[in-house]
């Protein structure tokens, strides 16, 4: 199959690159000239484990190419996928959409026959519609069916996710599009029976809004009941085993922290609202995820002052990890944003270090002094605070960093040292939703 990529930032690329691994024939489009001339430098402009290999793989074997020709992109194409940015609109949190439309328009100045037209990109239910409506009014003449297929990637484990997906869900009721659905997501056959999952269009675009929605709904269940255990005695970590280890719930995305941030859930749970309240059914549960996980955020720089005994004025605090997980380059929506806010605008100074946030980080934060490793950012700091959970940061010596620190406090907000571990080294560590120790 030939297929046309409209974008080329996380989602247009790393699906680019796994369907031309697949054996079709993809070329990216993006405006961007400067990130094509890297692309064909073999520069990759996201941070993806393995997207580099796979990326000259494919351009190796003829199978990948990139390009700012949006008609050379679409020429003879069977699919085009739209995967523009839909970041949230000033004002109301609504997805803008004005890319997408831009995009669905040069498509139909340019089709030169028969294709299916993909919506990849996060879109509010009814977007598909509205793509349809602007293909028949450019180009009526050209029979191309637009179908929805949301895209469900982890940054940081998007291949792996890409090539062997929980489904895979398409949006359509016409027949000739399913077909072609089915014959370019044919090869995920071959690794395991990954369900193509066929449904309306509109009810594929809520569906990845509603799985998204329940991701952050549980993540800051956790962080909740995660602060009920700090004030009753409480162990969070095995509060969410005690409660995951039920099938009806599972254990994933009940790790107890700062808040969520990145690319997909804050602004998808914001659209998800606006959707809600245009068509006046509100989504309580959805609406108090938003406001507990915004709050937390900034709550946590406060936890880290109360650590500190209250005044931080003058004094230097360490930091590691600014993104927002680990295994990208994503600064979006970070919790680290809010936490150097609310200690900066407490009178300290910030020194950090993140394996590879930096490039992203610096005009985010002009103010922090960035380190070039973890024992760095340690040394001198009245207190050394985790705030992702980098594998780099699993493994510390905790008596190196008990001696490079100038008070010996080990701010884990990630859980990922046992107390007992930080004692040994003499270490004062505090945890989230963890028991209060004499």
């Amino acid at each position: 199959m030939r297929i046309a990529m409209i974008g080329t930032g996380y989602v247009g690329l790393v699906s680019g690159a796994c369907f031309s691994d697949f054996g079709h024939e993809v070329v990216c489009v993006d405006k961007d000239a400067r990130k094509i001339e890297l692309l064909h430098q073999g520069v990759m402009p996201i941070y993806e484990p393995g997207l580099d290999a796979l990326v000259a793989s494919n351009v190796k074997a003829g199978r990948l190419s990139f390009t700012t020709n949006l008609a050379e992109g679409v020429k003879d194409a069977d699919a085009v996928f739209i995967a523009v940015g839909t970041p949230s609109r000033r004002g109301d949190g609504h997805a803008d959409l004005s890319y997408v439309f831009a995009a669905a328009r040069e498509i139909a100045e340019n089709l030169t026959r028969p294709s299916v037209i993909v919506t990849k990109s996060t879109v509010p239910v009814g977007t598909g519609d509205e793509v349809e409506r602007i293909l028949r009014e450019v180009a009526p003449g050209m029979d191309a069916q637009v179908v929805s297929n949301p895209e469900f990637l982890r940054e940081g484990a998007a291949i792996e996710d890409f090539k062997r997906p929980d489904r895979v869900v398409v949006g359509t009721d016409d027949e000739g599009a399913r077909e072609v659905m089915r014959a370019i997501y044919r090869p995920l056959s071959l690794n395991q029976n990954a369900p193509v999952v066929f449904v309306g269009r509109r009810t594929s675009e809520l569906i990845k809004y509603a799985a998204n929605a329940f991701l952050a709904v549980k993540i800051t269940f956790i962080n909740e009941i995660a602060d009920l255990c700090e004030q009753v005695g409480a162990d969070v970590q095995e509060v969410a085993r005690g409660i995951g280890m039920d099938n009806r719930i599972g254990s994933k995305f009940l790790h107890a922290g700062p808040g969520y941030g990145g690319s997909c859930f804050p602004k998808d749970t914001l659209a998800l609202l606006k959707t809600a309240g245009d068509n006046e059914t509100p989504l309580r549960i959805v609406e108090a995820t938003v406001q507990v996980n915004d709050a937390r955020k900034r709550a946590m720089g406060r936890k880290v002052i109360k650590a500190m005994g209250g005044d931080v004025r003058g004094k230097t605090v360490g930091l590691l990890g600014l993104t927002f997980k680990p295994n990208t380059d994503d600064m979006r929506d970070a919790p680290s944003l809010a936490i150097v806010s609310a200690l900066e605008d407490a009178g300290a100074t910030v020194k950090a270090y993140d394996p590879e946030g930096f490039e992203q980080a610096r005009p985010l934060l002009p103010n922090v002094e960035f380190s070039e490793n973890a024992y760095e950012a340690a040394d001198g700091a009245d207190a050394l605070v985790i705030v992702t959970e980098w594998d780099a940061f699993r493994a510390l010596d905790l008596g190196r960093i008990k001696s490079l620190l100038k008070a010996p406090l080990l701010v884990d907000l990630r859980n990922i040292y046992p107390p007992a571990d930080a004692e040994r080294a003499g270490l004062k560590l505090v945890g989230i939703g963890k028991p209060k120790r004499a």
